[in-house]
């Protein structure tokens, strides 16, 4: 999944010429593979739970509604809380709030509550809300500018990594362990040890966080009064619609990575066992990965409104493809997605914030919003495969990439109200 980017006030940095911050820019990589991790696992879990209480799909796709609905909630009250504490302090918190989310898996496996399950993610997420807030910025400061570019795009291959990875440790450690033999008890359990391990890593980093010596960074507010005062972001009809097309996008692509599992377990696709399915979504993540950087050289040669519109109607025909066929087109069809995906979130965002200017700020905080998609679409999509069946419920996402494909060709065009 794409990291979301932060509200970022201008900044400077406390920095001794020379200093080599490398151990401090590995810890930060560590971080976004760690929230790319844990928001891939969700794809494990909505399967094994779903079996473990007998689940239909519109209730098992209230994992990712409490997961993403975080974002929207958390988001605002966690800016003003970093401002106050600093950036570092604030990764400190969202690591252990994020600790103490994995933690809290353990009593809901032994209570067999889904409820606490759903509690119990809405705690991770709002630690890694306050995780993308606050370590963002770290990122572009860590060396000279020059190289900023560079080291963003290191950060966003360690958050698909991190998606990559997920899919195989959740089928190691949660779907292996739970066999039809097993008690539901045993099978609720069988994600107590992951999660507990999970929350172990995220304390550790909480510890090196809160001694590691970063930069300090120095805010200044901006004197632009008087040109805020003129208008707002909300005038800019290119971003409105930016903001549809990043609820659109993130709801779309965590949809089909939250059914992917139940998807290639259908006996008319690939009748695959849970654990070996899920090997199968590294693919989808896996392409994400790639695709991001086939699609940083593209874009220098061809305009990104053009490449966003060509991927989308990419996805438009390998999930009409994947609604009219069955077996392993039908497979490698919804797995190819991953790839087309790769570019869509950053590039949305920076068509929709041009030409902004002082409302840039403004601007980047609806748009951050606007990942809430990824709680009400998959909601819809799972509401509809409960009606229609799991094959036709992919119709849903042809709609938002429609969208996509006309905001690249015409709604990211900068105009203002």
């Amino acid at each position: 999944m794409a990291t979301s980017p932060s509200d970022i006030a201008p900044s400077t940095v406390n920095n001794t010429q020379g200093e080599n911050y490398t151990f401090a820019l590995t810890s930060l990589t560590t971080l976004f593979f760690m929230w790319g991790f844990i928001t891939c696992l969700n794809d494990i879990l909505i399967p094994h739970l779903k079996a473990i209480f007998n689940l239909s799909y519109s209730q098992a796709m209230l994992i990712q509604f409490c997961f993403f609905g975080a974002y929207f909630i958390v988001s605002i009250p966690a800016g003003m809380m970093v401002k106050k504490l600093g950036y570092q302090k604030g990764i400190v918190l969202g690591l252990i709030i994020a600790a103490f989310g994995c933690f809290s898996f353990y009593p809901a496996a032994s209570l067999q509550s889904y409820s606490v399950f759903l509690l119990a993610l809405f705690i991770l997420a709002s630690g890694v809300t306050i995780l993308q807030v606050s370590a963002n910025p770290y990122v572009s400061i860590l060396g000279s500018p020059e190289t900023a570019s560079s080291r963003l795009t290191l950060t966003q291959a360690f958050n698909s990594l991190g998606t990559t990875v997920a899919p195989f440790f959740g089928a190691l450690l949660i779907l292996d362990q739970a066999t039809t033999a097993m008690t539901t008890s045993q099978q609720a359990e069988s994600v107590q040890f992951p999660y507990l391990l999970l929350a172990g890593m995220f304390l550790i980093l909480a510890a090196i966080f809160a001694y590691l010596k970063l930069p300090v960074i120095s805010h200044h507010i901006e004197s632009h009064s008087s040109d805020v005062q003129s208008g707002n972001a909300w005038q800019y009809q290119h971003l409105v619609l930016g903001a549809i097309g990043i609820f659109v996008y993130v709801g779309a692509e965590v949809a089909i990575g939250s059914l992917l599992v139940n998807f290639l377990a259908e006996p008319n696709i690939a009748a695959m066992e849970e654990a070996q399915a899920a090997k199968y979504i590294a693919y989808y993540w896996g392409g994400a990965m790639v695709g991001r950087f086939i699609g940083a050289g593209v874009m220098q040669k061809i305009a990104a409104g053009k490449v966003l519109a060509f991927n989308a109607c990419s996805v438009i025909s390998l999930l009409i493809i994947t609604i009219l066929t069955s077996g392993h087109i039908a497979m490698w069809a919804v797995l190819a997605i991953g790839l087309f995906n790769s570019i869509m979130f950053p590039t949305i965002f920076s068509l929709a914030i041009t030409g902004l200017k002082q409302h840039t700020s403004q601007g980047s905080g609806i748009l951050c919003l606007a990942i809430v998609g990824g709680a009400i679409i998959p909601l819809f999509q799972g509401m509809l495969a409960d009606t229609v069946g799991l094959q036709l419920s992919f119709i849903l996402p042809i709609f938002c990439y429609v969208f996509i494909c006309h905001y690249g060709l015409i709604g990211s065009q900068p105009k203002a109200k």
